[in-house]
């Protein structure tokens, strides 16, 4: 069964692309616990971490390397957070938050912004890659 995520893949729905190559797409989360919320998924359908293929796994992480530290240069932040969590989708997704202090990586914050905001940051992430 296509996940959200799958459906954002296929160009069914809307999303705020920061990144995408053969193995990987990267796009800003909708809810946005900090301004600059990143998420990285593989392109392959895989709903645990641990069984994303390794080949594609380790390429998930040198791509995280670089959108990771395009959004610390874009939001200025303190620390860029990674975390996997993905029990509310069920495919793989790396989540980069920035963060200033510890209490940013509270996922009740999240928030949804203005399309004005969305676009503004993912605009300056990208410069930055």
């Amino acid at each position: 069964m296509a996940t959200v995520f799958t459906k954002i893949l296929n160009g069914e729905l809307p999303s705020y692309k920061i990144y995408e190559d053969e193995v990987v797409f990267s796009f800003l989360a909708l809810d946005q616990v900090k301004l600059g919320h990143t998420l990285i998924i593989p392109k392959k359908e895989v709903d645990h971490w641990i069984d994303v293929p390794e080949k594609d796994y380790l390429h998930l992480q040198q791509v995280a390397l670089k959108i990771g530290r395009a959004v610390q240069k874009a939001t200025e932040c303190r620390k860029v957070f990674q975390t996997v969590i993905g029990l509310e989708v069920p495919h793989f997704h790396l989540h980069l938050i920035p963060g200033w202090q510890m209490s940013d990586l509270n996922f009740a914050h999240a928030q949804r912004h203005s399309p004005e905001d969305m676009k503004q940051i993912q605009k300056k992430i990208i410069a930055q890659l």
